[in-house]
C-alpha cells in the first residue's frame, strides 16, 4: 500500500460539523491517495468522545456520523477544491495519529464510501 501523496488541510476547527451523535468532532486533515488504479480522498476527523477510556461515543453511534460527515463535509469540500475520487474515507480518532502510524492506545473508527447521485454510498471494503 502506497501512502497518501499529498496533504490537502491541515486541522481547522473552522471544519467542526454537527452530527448526529452530538460529539464535537474537527476535521485533523485531508489526504489524497492513489491505491492502485483509484484515487482515495481520506478526511480524517478527531473526535475525542470515541476514546476507550473516558469515552461517552460508541461505534453504533459514531457509524452515522461518518455518512453525515461524507455527505456535509466531504462532498463540498471536493467541489471547493476540485478534488476527484473513487473511494472516500471518514475516520474518526478520538487523537491526532499520524497518517499509516500505529497508536495501540487510540480509538479509531473508519468506513468507505463511493459518490452515486450526489450522495455518500457506504462501500463494505
Amino acid at each position: 500500500m502506497k501512502l497518501a501523496a499529498a496533504l490537502i488541510l491541515a486541522a481547522t476547527s473552522a471544519l467542526a460539523v454537527d452530527v448526529p451523535s452530538g460529539q464535537p468532532v474537527d476535521l485533523q486533515e485531508v489526504l489524497v491517495d492513489q491505491m492502485g488504479d483509484e484515487t482515495w480522498l481520506r478526511f480524517r476527523f478527531i473526535a475525542p468522545q470515541i476514546a476507550r477510556n473516558g469515552g461517552t461515543i460508541g461505534y453504533d453511534a459514531a457509524g452515522p456520523d461518518m455518512k453525515v460527515l461524507c455527505d456535509t463535509l466531504a462532498i463540498p469540500y471536493m467541489a471547493q477544491y476540485a478534488l476527484t475520487g473513487d473511494v472516500i474515507v471518514i475516520s474518526l480518532a478520538d487523537r491526532a495519529v499520524e497518517f499509516g502510524a500505529a497508536d495501540a492506545g487510540a480509538t479509531q473508527f473508519f468506513e468507505a464510501y463511493r459518490l452515486k447521485n450526489g450522495t455518500c454510498i457506504w462501500e463494505a471494503l
